[in-house]
């Protein structure tokens, strides 16, 4: 028996281009086949076989081709790289891209398939990571088997309003071409209408949805934000599930990292919230969809979450809309997500659909020592509860307890650190449930720094919701009017030196039918305003009234 080597060769396009040296070859490739060169003597074959075919049939068909007793095996494998682009509602796009190509690139080729998807909308994910636009696929995609994850990014305008005895929170992407864009049905659950359409339904990509809720294309995610959802995701990815908190009143999840060791951050969906259509804690529906606290709707909690965080500005002022800085009064950082996972409250059952995706805020975990319930307030620094009356001050938070100040330590001194959580209940449409649990703390009867003093001069009402609504929440105008009252008379009350006792003492009501100082002042404005004013009108008549009692009472 005769004994015939192959020897395999790699071909370069410049040695071996197909359609000079091969013309009757143009069209014959497919994604399910290549084509082998057989190098005998001078002589060069080309084969064209299937990617299933075996080894064993491969050297059949060498034999048969020519006799020999040295073949060289020349094969030539397309530098392709197989990658799966899909969408959160289930539209998947496959492409075939050089392995050299960039993320730009694949971008390019989405927005060439139309669909008026934008280069300036899309952002791709994989595995919880933004990636940018000069990554390389095959950094990204080791195998065959990769998806990445297409966002659009849309401006929008995230709207609350009630509807009948229900709150129907909506998401309105400006500029949206509804037959073309992946999300854009409706989806009502009970009581609680969520602003995430879904035209068709396909199978989603993994066992779980986590992404952020886009509503202006102009901000970029800041990078505590993107690392808050990447190790959320690589929790979920792990098969870590989110374990629910057996305290509060609403859904809130702890979600884990991806060693299921630690919490990386917390979850609260809209439609978990106190009294809302799937609260789990067995709270009865809203009748008439005010929520717990007097001026406050069931299902804005996550929107007033996340306004809370931006509207904790640093000490130099407003953070950039990608900037990093920790805000004045520390509040963690939040952002509005999409989710999608069996562990969170399914009443009506569960199945893998993205009809059962949630919307919610994602808030990162704070490592603590406990709250403020465990501890004596004589210990906590004045500076650490300064920070916190002016931030609840100026929301006019309705819901401010010692178990939501968190109780932490500095790593570098070792000094009590306190954190505010939960403001679902801040931005009241009224001042009848404002709520301050340190107001009868020995560190309010203290003045503010000059440092304090000089940050609550600084503050503006009037940016603060032209930025909220940069970020997608057109704030409703019972609720702008509130924010504007309340930062009026912590200015003045500051300027005027007054404690933090003695200004949160005019917000907060002394029994539950005595109507508060500050409520007087806005009842006196509006009785003073002639019908039909504008609201600068009516302002400048609260802010005359409130220097009146101002001087009145501390003069």
């Amino acid at each position: 028996m005769s004994m015939a080597s192959v020897a395999l060769s790699p071909v370069h396009d410049e040695s071996l281009d197909s359609h000079r040296n091969f013309p009757w070859l143009c069209g014959l490739h497919s994604s399910d086949s290549i084509v082998i060169f057989l190098a005998v003597g001078r002589s060069i074959i080309p084969l064209q076989v299937l990617v299933s075919d075996s080894i064993a049939l491969l050297k059949l068909r060498i034999q048969a081709s020519k006799d020999g007793k040295v073949l060289h095996l020349v094969v030539r494998l397309p530098n392709r790289q197989a990658i799966t682009v899909g969408t959160v509602c289930g539209k998947v796009h496959k492409f075939h891209v050089d392995r050299g190509r960039s993320v730009g690139y694949v971008k390019k080729q989405i927005a060439k398939r139309g669909e008026g998807l934008d280069l300036v909308d899309q952002e791709l994910v994989c595995d919880g990571e933004e990636l940018e636009d000069q990554r390389l696929i095959t950094d990204i995609c080791k195998s065959n088997d990769a998806v990445i994850h297409l966002l659009i990014r849309k401006s929008a305008k995230v709207r609350g309003k009630p509807a009948e005895k229900d709150f129907e929170l909506s998401i309105e992407a400006l500029g949206l071409n509804e037959k073309k864009a992946d999300c854009v049905g409706e989806h009502q659950q009970g009581a609680l209408s969520m602003g995430c359409r879904v035209i068709e339904r396909k199978p989603l990509l993994r066992e779980f949805l986590l992404e952020p809720l886009i509503v202006n294309s102009k901000i970029q995610l800041p990078l505590v934000i993107r690392e808050l959802f990447k190790s959320t995701f690589n929790g979920l990815d792990r098969g870590n599930e989110p374990i629910r908190s057996s305290e509060g009143s609403g859904g809130a999840y702890f979600m884990q990292d991806s060693s299921g060791q630690k919490y990386v951050s917390i979850f609260k969906p809209i439609d978990e919230e106190p009294m809302a259509v799937n609260n789990p804690q067995g709270l009865p529906l809203s009748i008439d969809g005010e929520g717990l606290k007097k001026g406050t709707r069931v299902g804005e909690g996550a929107l007033r979450e996340v306004a809370a965080y931006i509207l904790d500005h640093p000490k130099r002022g407003p953070r950039s809309f990608s900037g990093e800085e920790r805000g004045f009064a520390g509040v963690p950082p939040t952002a509005m997500v999409k989710c999608l996972h069996r562990g969170f409250n399914h009443p009506d059952g569960y199945e893998f659909d993205s009809k059962n995706i949630k919307i919610g805020s994602l808030q990162m975990f704070m490592e603590n020592n406990g709250s403020c319930e465990d501890w004596g307030p004589s210990s906590f620094p004045v500076a650490e509860v300064h920070k916190i009356s002016v931030l609840d001050i100026r929301l006019a938070n309705a819901d401010r307890h010692a178990g939501n100040i968190l109780v932490s330590k500095d790593s570098e001194h070792g000094q009590i650190v306190l954190i505010p959580i939960d403001h679902g209940y801040c931005f009241p449409t009224n001042f009848e449930d404002c709520t301050f649990d340190w107001l009868y703390w020995p560190q309010a009867q203290q003045p503010y720094s000059h440092d304090t003093v000089e940050y609550i001069k600084a503050l503006d009402a009037e940016q603060d919701i032209a930025l909220l609504r940069f970020h997608g929440w057109d704030m409703p105008p019972e609720c702008a009017r509130i924010l504007c009252i309340s930062t009026m008379l912590l200015k003045k009350g500051a300027e005027r030196g007054l404690t933090p006792f003695a200004i949160g003492r005019i917000m907060c009501r002394e029994t539950v039918r005595k109507e508060s100082v500050i409520e007087q002042i806005v009842q006196e404005a509006q009785d003073a305003v002639l019908p039909g004013s504008g609201e600068a009108t009516f302002l400048e008549a609260v802010s005359l009234i409130m220097d009146r009692h101002l001087d009145k009472l501390y003069s």
